[in-house]
């Protein structure tokens, strides 16, 4: 009878552990007993699982409650169209400057001006920020100006970027490199600082010279932390578009904005800002994708 027990235990408990790990497999302990009702409760309890179906459909009801307002502030004349456009005059709008001002290429080159600088910041700000965070010497050489550079304000830059370099592409995509590169170096070093000085021990007790600390072990810690590092800086990007693209221009998104508010033309402005604003949310959803299939053992 004992010999009995024993193996029912034994044969209960491996089926426990299958159904352990097939849950942590599918994304939390308790994927496989929770039913709809209790998916939707998870979301809000602190830190529960994730239930990417449910989040799915809230930010669309998110997004479906701001339109909603703003129909109704728009056609209930509730807010004059020169002050807020409704939605049908912004999505008119936005044809009519795809179909007659070319805006897929003042689209393109808007694009291009971002990536050319985030690349650049992110090409000189990862050694730089990881050179940082392990040498005090070079920490004490760049922090304190970079922290100066880092709160000036942008457009107070733009008549000296004009003056160096002039009124074409190198001024900017300078601006755009200004707003970017001295945010993304700080929270670069912070990322290596977060890194357990245990792994960098280790390396050490195995012989390990200072390039390969930095290559093998510091990147590799720190590199799903980069990677966000680097989505939030690509969005600060964008908000320096407008800045970049105001000043002696003859295309970008930016210039046709500048160009509508001119005029007064407020659904041209609204369908403008409304473009960076789905560029921008593209980008971060795809970054954050990858991030998911990169390094699926954090979520």
């Amino acid at each position: 009878m004992a010999g009995t027990v024993d193996a029912e235990s034994a044969t209960l408990s491996d089926k426990s552990s299958a159904v352990s790990r097939s849950g942590a497999r599918d994304g939390g302990p308790t994927s496989l007993s929770v039913g709809p009702l209790a998916a939707w409760r998870e979301l809000l309890i602190f830190r529960g699982a994730r239930r990417p179906r449910q989040e799915l459909w809230v930010s669309v009801v998110g997004f479906a409650l701001v339109l909603g307002a703003w129909i109704v502030a728009t056609e209930s004349g509730f807010v004059h169209p020169q002050i807020l456009p409704s939605p049908r005059a912004v999505v008119e709008a936005w044809w009519r400057m795809f179909l007659d001002n070319d805006y897929l290429a003042d689209i393109g080159v808007s694009v291009a001006r971002v990536w050319i600088a985030f690349l650049t910041s992110a090409i000189i700000a990862i050694p730089m920020g990881v050179l940082m965070s392990g040498y005090r010497g070079v920490n004490a050489l760049f922090e304190p100006l970079i922290d100066f550079i880092r709160y000036l304000p942008v457009p107070a830059l733009v008549p000296l970027t004009l003056i160096w370099l002039g009124i074409g592409e190198g001024s900017k995509i300078m601006l755009l490199w200004i707003g970017t590169f001295f945010q993304l170096v700080l929270l670069v070093a912070d990322d290596a600082r977060r890194v357990p000085k245990e792994f960098i021990e280790t390396g050490r007790t195995l012989g390990a010279s200072d390039a390969a600390l930095m290559k093998d072990i510091l990147l590799r810690a720190m590199l799903p932390n980069m990677v966000d590092s680097l989505r939030i800086t690509l969005g600060w990007c964008w908000t320096y578009l407008i800045v970049a693209e105001i000043v002696a221009s003859t295309s970008g998104i930016g210039f046709q904005i500048w160009t509508a508010r001119r005029f007064g033309k407020t659904p041209e402005v609204f369908a403008g800002i409304l473009m960076i604003g789905i560029i921008g949310l593209v980008s971060d959803q795809a970054i954050r994708f990858l991030h998911r299939r990169w390094f699926r053992y954090l979520h």
